[in-house]
């Protein structure tokens, strides 16, 4: 009986394939087939439409780090700042003009304020930022939300997806995985888009949901959750 096989190893950029001796191996490693990732994936989603369990679902698949409150987690260490002004920062943003006028107006654009001259929310955007920019350098990862595509913009080796869905979809995973009440579903979730939409267009000057602003924009209930991970896969499999 043959103890040798021929395994596919990553080896940085490329695949390659090796003549192993399967007694020198553990069985975990036999059992289990690692697919390679190169690239930083950034998620941005409506509330509902699943892209944080599709992103951790790429994220296990492709064995590389999932970033979404663990942004905060680090952020918080860092700067010094507490979690909670970091978890609270973007929820203040419902209201765009009021948003706008309590940040000073993007004042962190201005270099002649300097930092000093920075609203709090400001200072843990940037803060926040730094965070990315440092997990990305880091290597492969799938970062959710906070802006990370417009902060890793000039990256190169960036994937940029977008989520989103209809209503009822939505509606449904609020109720069902959220614990949303579902006489006020489509008002929370109406909310929680409106208040994403303004924090992202406000730190960014960009348009929040823009499809000039991703690489692919995927509909989840039209493929479903599965066929969204397939999908987006499949896509990474030929991105260059």
């Amino acid at each position: 009986m043959c103890n040798c096989a021929i395994m596919r190893v990553a080896d940085k950029n490329y695949w390659c394939v090796k003549l192993v001796d399967l007694k020198k191996l553990e069985a975990p490693l036999i059992q289990k087939e690692v697919f390679f990732m190169d690239k930083i994936i950034t998620i941005s989603r409506q509330y509902g439409s699943g892209g944080r369990e599709i992103g951790k679902r790429l994220a296990d698949f492709y064995n590389i780090p999932f970033y979404d409150n663990e942004i905060i987690t680090r952020a918080a260490k860092e700067s010094g700042f507490a979690e909670a002004a970091f978890a609270n920062a973007e929820s203040k943003a419902s209201n765009s003009l009021l948003y706008s006028i309590a940040m000073g107006m993007n004042s962190y654009g201005n270099q002649e304020l300097g930092f000093s001259h920075l609203s709090l929310d400001d200072r843990i955007f940037l803060a926040q930022s730094d965070v990315i920019r440092n997990v990305a350098k880091e290597g492969p990862c799938i970062i959710i939300g906070r802006c990370a595509d417009y902060v890793l913009r000039d990256m190169k080796n960036v994937v940029h997806i977008y989520i989103w869905a209809d209503m009822e979809f939505r509606k449904q995973r609020a109720i069902d995985i959220d614990g949303v009440d579902p006489a006020k579903a489509e008002d929370v979730i109406l909310k929680k888009d409106k208040t994403r939409a303004n924090y992202y267009n406000y730190h960014s000057s960009e348009k929040w949901g823009d499809a000039r602003n991703y690489n692919l924009s995927v509909k989840s209930d039209s493929l479903g959750i599965d066929n969204c991970v397939e999908c987006i896969k499949a896509y990474l499999d030929h991105c260059k």
